[in-house]
């Protein structure tokens, strides 16, 4: 073939078939073309360019050395830090949430820790063997609707897959029934319209390992505390010395006659006295009874008749996963409903004082409603005292750590009770709080300025947990199940037909 005639492969192409005129034509016109583009391309990152210097310029960034003056904080030389090593237990203190390694996967699962993204386990009888907290006490607090109330019942329900069982002496929104009842628990419904009655005087189940005079000392010892903490309750005072004599002989007289002991009989007892005493002749026993007799008889035959007048309908099975007692239909003040759950609680505390019975929640919802009550909180400091010997944990879920300072007066003994209740709770679950709430309860606690600051940004399901000396922010997890049983703003979403 001949090479007489070259082609180009240009941007315009020529055929070998044109001049040599034509092809050097074609490749200026090729030449121009990209030459334009080029030239434009150039100009587009330039006007780039241009366009980010005008945005740095305005933005004024602080110049890599510094802006010049006396008080523009120059250093001669680089700011270097040293590194430092220590322990994590350290570590966990200067750097809070951050260098935290959890308490481990022993317990149930209750959701994600928000700072490391890891699951977050508790069982407070675990963390009790391995010496984390003292005792097995909780405390929930957080205002209405940031999710407290689901996670007390979402601790409850997972706990009875390892075999702890759940109590809830008093319910006085009736929203643990169909908690109860999906476990396969029974909720115990009191009230208008319920024929269920109680007798908060009946001996119980009795543990096998109390036999004889001490199991009898013992019944006697709970009526006892029940009945004084009824009048005290009742007559907004405590009881003088001679009340204290008259309520004992009605007692007695009660047990001595046929049949289990009632309240009717206590009060019929205490207007008309059988038994004499020591320094207290039947006449002086029925005039120092007098006021006594009438205060109990409220729950005989006044606003709560019907509920504690006889002996018992209902059974307590301390073998079933859940037993709650629904006071949904008991209206009245606090002190009413304080006395019910006083009454409720002592029915349960023959299941507690078994030391066979094993792991066991004690749940006081609304507690609130029991901390005004000087008489009950005496009672529920026993309990909280009494809780390792028990095996059992008390769970008090209240709106404000307010409401404990709200007790009594600042130096009364009322006061000190509350207050010691929130210092035999070795976990202390604080949900979001009021503005005005987050110093006050920082202070309480003994909260870190870390982890006071993390109170106010608390999400809907966000927690400090503060465990032992140990705190997290923990988001409460649960499944689609648990949040249709579990939801309390179910009635706040129907829609009204009309």
């Amino acid at each position: 073939m001949s090479n007489r005639y070259r082609t180009h492969a240009t941007t315009l192409f020529t055929p070998a078939r044109h001049t040599r005129r034509e092809r050097r034509t074609q490749s200026k016109a090729a030449r121009v073309i990209v030459h334009t583009a080029r030239q434009r391309a150039k100009d587009e990152t330039r006007t780039r360019a241009k366009a980010l210097a005008d945005e740095r310029q305005d933005a004024h960034y602080l110049p890599a050395g510094g802006e010049s003056g006396r008080a523009a904080l120059r250093s001669h030389k680089r700011f270097r830090v040293p590194p430092h090593r220590a322990t994590s237990e350290v570590l966990a203190g200067a750097y809070p949430f951050l260098a935290e390694g959890g308490l481990g996967s022993d317990g149930t699962f209750i959701g994600q820790d928000a700072w490391s993204g890891g699951g977050f386990c508790f069982d407070p009888w675990v963390l009790y063997q391995n010496g984390t907290i003292t005792n097995p006490n909780c405390l929930l607090a957080g205002v209405v609707g940031r999710g407290k109330s689901m996670l007390g019942k979402a601790m409850a329900t997972r706990s009875i897959a390892v075999g702890r069982k759940v109590y809830v002496p008093g319910d006085p929104k009736g929203e643990w029934s169909v908690v109860a009842r999906a476990v396969g628990g029974v909720a115990i419904e009191l009230g208008n319209g319920s024929p269920n009655r109680l007798n908060p005087l009946d001996e119980g189940p009795r543990p096998a390992a109390i036999t004889g005079e001490a199991w009898a000392c013992l019944v006697a010892s709970r009526r006892r505390a029940l009945l004084g903490s009824l009048v005290e309750s009742a007559l907004g005072r405590p009881m003088a010395a001679v009340e204290h004599t008259a309520l004992d002989q009605a007692l007695r007289a009660a047990v001595a006659g046929d049949g289990a002991p009632t309240l009717p009989k206590v009060v019929d007892a205490l207007f008309n006295p059988s038994l004499p005493s020591a320094g207290a002749t039947i006449g002086q026993l029925m005039v120092d009874g007098r006021e006594v007799g009438h205060a109990l008889r409220r729950l005989v035959s006044g606003d709560l008749a019907g509920l504690f007048d006889g002996e018992s309908t209902v059974t307590f099975d301390p073998s079933l996963p859940m037993i709650s007692l629904d006071l949904s239909r008991i209206t009245g003040s606090d002190q009413l409903i304080a006395m019910v759950m006083a009454c409720a609680s002592a029915w349960m505390e023959a299941a507690l004082s078994d030391p066979e019975g094993g792991p066991r929640w004690v749940i006081y919802d609304e507690a609130w409603r029991l901390l005004r009550q000087p008489a009950l909180l005496a009672r529920m400091q026993s309990q909280w005292k009494l809780s390792r010997g028990l095996g059992i944990a008390n769970l008090m879920i209240i709106h404000r750590l307010s409401d404990l300072e709200a007790v009594g007066n600042a130096d009364s003994e009322a006061r000190a009770l509350a207050l010691g209740l929130l210092a035999d709770c070795s976990t202390k679950i604080i949900y979001q709080q009021e503005s005005s709430e987050a110093p006050h309860t920082a202070e309480v606690l003994g909260l870190s300025v870390t982890e006071r600051n993390e109170l106010p940004d608390l999400q809907r399901g966000e927690g400090l947990w503060r465990v032992g000396q140990r705190a997290f922010v923990v988001r409460h997890l649960v499944t689609d199940g648990e949040l249709q049983l579990f939801d309390t703003n179910s009635r706040m979403f129907e829609t009204v037909s009309r």
